[in-house]
């Protein structure tokens, strides 16, 4: 754990984010969720609490996934809660992620964002789940980290809701024409987008930049290599 001084931090996040989000849903009272049922599909609420509650399992056992010292020392066990990690989290609650995508109330872009996510979502962890499975581990790597920036952009996007909602709600009188409705999908479609793409993008720009810096470090050897192959083959003749 000293050698990867993010872990701590990590844990505490996640375990702090589910103690903050949860118990509102553990009630099972619709009156405490954050995103209202439309109207119109009274099955939202238990599918937004069932999809929250496979989230969980998958953001739990993420974070014990990306532990190098669990991976290393126990790797029966990184494999038994990686199996916990895609069939009891992020299948069911990707696929339910889809109904409470095409029912947000926050508006077609809102919309968008979420079912896009959830293919995404969906879509990385079985690559790395196939990728594990034919013993490919350095693409498994890749795919994981993926799914897991995926999987921990919930957090993201609780922090750009804040943000957003700061600096709109001053200009609801005069850039949305007092409309709270127009606020609250503007809120949304910023946090859903911005929730999820820029962790992405960081997490596939840090899998970038650890390739250049292995192809670096095996250039000198190659080039080292070089000088020794024209002597001998000098030599032979």
């Amino acid at each position: 754990m000293f050698r990867r001084p993010w872990i701590a931090p990590l844990a505490f996040v996640v375990i702090a984010f589910l103690a903050f989000s949860l118990p509102r849903y553990l009630s099972f009272d619709p009156a405490r969720s954050l995103v209202p049922a439309p109207p119109d599909f009274p099955a939202h609420y238990p599918v937004l609490v069932a999809h929250i509650l496979f989230g969980a399992v998958a953001m739990v056992t993420c974070a014990l996934q990306v532990w190098p010292w669990l991976r290393q020392r126990h790797p029966a066990k990184h494999r038994i809660i990686g199996r916990v990690y895609v069939f009891a989290g992020v299948l069911p609650a990707g696929a339910l992620g889809f109904v409470v995508g095409i029912t947000s109330p926050f508006g077609p872009v809102a919309q968008v964002s979420h079912v896009l996510l959830s293919a995404m979502w969906l879509g990385f962890t079985v690559m790395g789940l196939v990728t594990a499975r034919q013993r490919r581990m350095a693409e498994h790597r890749r795919w994981m980290v993926r799914s897991f920036a995926l999987t921990m952009s919930i957090i993201t996007n609780r922090l750009w809701s804040v943000l957003a909602s700061v600096v709109l709600t001053p200009r609801l009188e005069t850039a949305f024409g007092g409309s709270e409705l127009a606020l609250t999908q503007s809120i949304g479609a910023i946090s859903s987008w911005l929730g999820w793409t820029i962790p992405l993008l960081a997490a596939q720009w840090w899998l970038d930049r650890g390739q250049r810096r292995r192809t670096r470090t095996a250039m000198p050897s190659s080039s080292a290599a070089s000088p020794s192959s024209k002597t001998s083959s000098r030599s032979r003749s």
